[in-house]
């Protein structure tokens, strides 16, 4: 167990060095942290309406700032490439996310060609009931990516690293939330990026101390 915390506590860390230098990146993480856990409740009673909220909202703002945001040259801070950093990534780098979002967004053309899927469903007789069948098929997707990647993992290193990984991204929204709560105003004081030097050590010393505490 206690290798598993550490190995959970470096993925952490590794995911915010160097990919969550930018402020707006950074407040754009905070409102999806926030909607996700408003979805993790709702799930217990409406699965199909969390996972709209899971997609539309909290993995759609999540990836806007990463994929528009992020700055994307060379890490002066942590003296590392772009290409490096998406080369070790553990999880889903910015090509598996443009694969798994175009998956995410194309998906509802399925119940244009075949609206029962296969007899899966039924045909939605209104648009309350497509938003529904929609909502349970990007719950499908979800899961299906988390068990994708697992499955990689798995094969490509190890079960433990699998398991670490998973454990990371279904906690993460409690998480960002303790690590980015103060993005918001940073980002309303001009301080769009932590990537000058007394910025940097600023923002990385309370993630330093939040990651350290757990």
């Amino acid at each position: 167990m206690t290798r598993f915390l550490r190995d959970l506590k470096e993925q952490r860390w590794d995911d915010h060095r160097y990919y969550h230098h930018s402020r707006i990146n950074q407040s754009l993480h905070l409102l999806s942290a926030v909607t996700f856990v408003v979805a993790y409740g709702v799930a217990f009673k409406d699965p199909a309406a969390a996972a709209l909220l899971g997609w539309l909202i909290a993995m759609t703002s999540r990836q806007i700032g990463h994929l528009v945001f992020e700055p994307k040259g060379y890490d002066n801070v942590n003296q590392a490439t772009h290409d490096y950093k998406e080369a070790i990534k553990v999880g889903y780098n910015l090509k598996r996310k443009i694969v798994l979002m175009a998956v995410w967004a194309l998906s509802p053309l399925l119940f244009v060609f075949d609206p029962t899927l296969h007899g899966l469903c039924a045909a939605p007789a209104s648009a309350l009931a497509f938003a529904h069948h929609v909502g349970m098929l990007w719950l499908v997707i979800g899961v299906g990516s988390l068990l994708f990647r697992m499955a990689q993992l798995l094969a490509a290193r190890d079960l433990r690293t699998a398991l670490v990984w998973a454990t990371k991204i279904l906690t993460d929204p409690f998480h960002d939330i303790g690590l980015y709560y103060r993005a918001p105003a940073s980002l309303f004081g001009r301080r769009r990026a932590s990537t000058d030097a007394e910025d940097f050590q600023a923002c990385h010393q309370h993630l330093t101390e939040h990651l350290a505490s757990q």
